[in-house]
């Protein structure tokens, strides 16, 4: 392993054993029930009961970003053995990980917090696993702290994401519609198709379930036209249209994904179940 250390945070959706092999240390959210019960993340594994548990909710849960502790725990043993620390995080204009990890940082300055450096990636899920990805992997090329946020920087001005989803209610309960707002008013049922750049970003409404399968579709040939042959595709209790997807998807790029794995309870709260998305970035930024 080289001298950096790469951080995320568990909205990247990595899947475990690949993060693992990657060396990318992995700090989760929270999601808190009834208002007082605050449990990470990633010790929520049944999928199916927490989202049938959402549907039926009156009240949803809220989720929460890591605690300052969280982060000077994660960074101490790192900071310890002489590392720099990249932290790569979930976009800050809908949490407050950033702000987290940052105040960790500052609370270690003199015990090496002052060798983190905290990145807003103004992304989540796919977008943000595939940074940390890049970022790991230019670490373990012998990339010093200053050339990983150089592949960092290339990484996000190339990468995009889309993704369906069923409905904008989950998004208005929680406050997390962002500049999709204008639509809550609308009289039509749609299917929105959003990206996240800082923000919840509206991309177009379609009609229909079809037609918003039909528009990721678009959106792949797009990316592989631009050079964006590294892609990832991620769903919310959608596995059959995820692997639909991956399969055209893989026709249409001429390569497998780097990685197929389902949105976890923090973003699925906001964004209900049915999310279906793809993005990437040039494989470059990946070597």
């Amino acid at each position: 392993m080289g001298d950096v250390a790469v951080v995320t945070d568990s909205t990247a959706y990595l899947p475990a054993e690949q993060a693992e092999r990657e060396g990318i240390v992995v700090v989760p959210l929270y999601v808190v029930f009834e208002g007082e019960r605050a449990v990470h993340e990633t010790e929520i594994t049944d999928y199916p009961a927490f989202f049938e548990q959402l549907r039926c909710a009156e009240k949803l849960p809220t989720t929460s970003q890591p605690s300052v502790g969280d982060f000077i725990e994660c960074y101490e043993p790192r900071l310890a053995e002489g590392k720099e620390v990249i932290s790569l995080h979930i976009s800050g204009g809908i949490s407050g990980t950033v702000g987290a990890a940052r105040q960790a940082a500052e609370a270690l300055e003199g015990k090496g917090g002052e060798r983190v450096t905290v990145w807003d990636s103004e992304t989540s899920a796919g977008g943000l696993g595939l940074m940390a990805l890049a970022a790991a992997r230019a670490a373990k090329g012998g990339g010093d702290a200053e050339a990983v946020l150089e592949r960092v920087r290339q990484a996000r001005s190339n990468l995009k994401i889309w993704f369906a989803i069923d409905t904008l209610e989950y998004l208005k309960r929680s406050g997390r519609v962002g500049a999709a707002s204008a639509w809550i008013g609308s009289t039509l049922k749609i299917k929105p198709i959003l990206t996240l750049e800082a923000e919840i970003t509206p991309v177009e409404r379609v009609r229909t379930s079809k037609r918003a399968f039909e528009r990721l579709l678009d959106y792949a040939r797009q990316r592989k036209d631009s050079g964006a042959d590294a892609w990832v595709v991620q769903h919310i209790q959608a596995a059959d249209q995820a692997e639909l997807l991956v399969e055209r998807c893989r026709e249409i790029f001429g390569n497998d994904p780097v990685w197929v794995s389902e949105v976890g309870p923090v973003l699925g709260v906001h964004t209900g179940p049915g999310l279906l998305g793809v993005g990437g970035l040039p494989s470059e930024h990946l070597r």
